[in-house]
This record gives structure tokens, sequence and C-alpha cells, in this order.
């Protein structure tokens, strides 16, 4: 059984992995094992001699089991473009039922996992869109927690990512707002619009633009005893009512 959540955002550079890194490191610090997963990543760099995604990097930082990169990554490409593009460039393709294995596997070493998508909530895995990122959400049955990166747009884009992820049957947990855009006109009203429209999904946190997001700054930020909440026993695992 897997047990943690998968976070989505409202788009790509808004925050996701800053906050998945930040909410990672704060479970493991009540004595959870906990590791951050990103099965499918494009854009790879050279990273402490290592040649490796930025993503996959800081969640295999902020984890406390040991994991290997393959382990948390099964599939990492080159190019930082949409995921099936990256995948042809290279003559791959990203399988489904090898990621399913990967993240079983990782689940059975951890009391909690955090599984970060790509992009928003519906990235292509094929040429032929039959497989996406909403898809392995749904394959894994896991809570939805959203990132809402704050900028002008940010209200139809979280709304309308809540409406696909219920759609499928699956629980928003909550929602976490990372500014992207410091100079927002009228952000406090934007929040206020989010916690309407987002329903009974909680304000698990709000982030200002922070020069350095590592998990330690970004933690003071987050709604750390509802975030516990979350994650404690099987309630990962429930229904909202």
């Amino acid at each position: 059984m897997v047990r943690g959540c998968f976070i989505t955002g409202t788009d790509t550079e808004i925050g996701k992995t800053t906050i998945a890194a930040a909410i990672v490191s704060l479970l493991g610090k009540t004595g959870l094992r906990v590791a951050g997963l990103k099965p499918v990543a494009a854009g790879m760099s050279a990273i402490d001699g290592e040649r490796i995604n930025e993503d996959v990097h800081a969640l295999r930082a902020a984890s406390n089991v040991p994991l290997g990169v393959d382990e948390i990554a099964p599939f990492q490409f080159e190019a930082a473009c949409a995921p099936h593009v990256a995948a042809a460039l290279e003559g791959r393709s990203i399988d489904r039922d090898r990621i399913l294995a990967t993240i079983q596997a990782a689940a059975a070493r951890c009391d909690r996992v955090v599984v970060e998508g790509v992009g928003g909530f519906r990235v292509p895995f094929d040429a032929a869109g039959d497989w996406d990122s909403a898809d392995l959400a749904r394959d894994l049955g896991l809570p939805v927690l959203l990132v809402v990166g704050l900028r002008l747009g940010a209200i139809n884009h979280a709304l309308l990512t809540a409406e696909a992820v219920r759609a499928r049957g699956l629980r928003l947990c909550g929602w976490v707002a990372n500014t992207v855009d410091p100079a927002m006109a009228q952000a406090s009203a934007t929040i206020d619009a989010l916690t309407v429209g987002l329903g009974n999904a909680p304000c698990l946190g709000l982030v200002p633009r922070l020069p350095a997001p590592s998990p330690e700054a970004i933690a003071p930020y987050l709604n750390v005893p509802a975030l516990h909440h979350l994650f404690d026993s099987d309630s990962t695992l429930k229904e909202s009512p």
C-alpha cells in the first residue's frame, strides 16, 4: 500500500518541488521514514559531479530514506521540455508499469512518500495522449495536494485543477499558496477567493517569495500541525466528507 500524497501544481515553475521537499523534510523530523519521488523528470544538469534533474536532487536531499536516483525518478530525460517529447528525442518511452512498480517498491521502504507530478495536473506521457500525469495520480489513488502559484490567473488555474482532480474521484486534501510574483496586486483577495473556491480543501501554507527556498526557509510558512494531521495514521487514505 502506498501512503502519502501526490503533489501537483497549477502550472510549471511554480514551486512544486520546493514545497514537496519542505514537506518531506518536516515529516522526516517526526520520526517517519519519508521519501520524495518524482517518477518523470525532464531537464538534467551537472550537480556536484552528477548528471541529474535538479528537482530529483532536491527531493533526494530532503528524504531520510536512502533511495537511488532510479528509485526516485525511473524516467529522467536530458531535454527540459514536455516529457513525452523529451523521451522521443532519446528514442525512449515512458513505461507505466515500470513507474508504478518503482513507486510501490520505494513505498515499501517508507512510512510515507510524497510523489511529485510534472508541470501541471494533465501533462501527457505519450504522443497519443492515452496516459498523462493525472492518470498517474489516479493509478496511485493518493490524495492530491495542490501548489498554487500566486500570480495573475492563479484563481482560474487552481479551480480548474481542483475540478480535474475531483472529476477523477481523487481527494484534494489541501493546497499551498506559493508566491511567484511578489508584486501581484490584490494577493490577499486572491487568497480569499481560493479559500472559498477550493471548498473543504484546507490551506496548508502561504509561502512568500524567498531568496533561497530551502526546506528550512519554507517550514515557518507552512501549517505544520495541519500537515502532521494530514499524514498521521491512515488519514491520507480517507475521503473527505
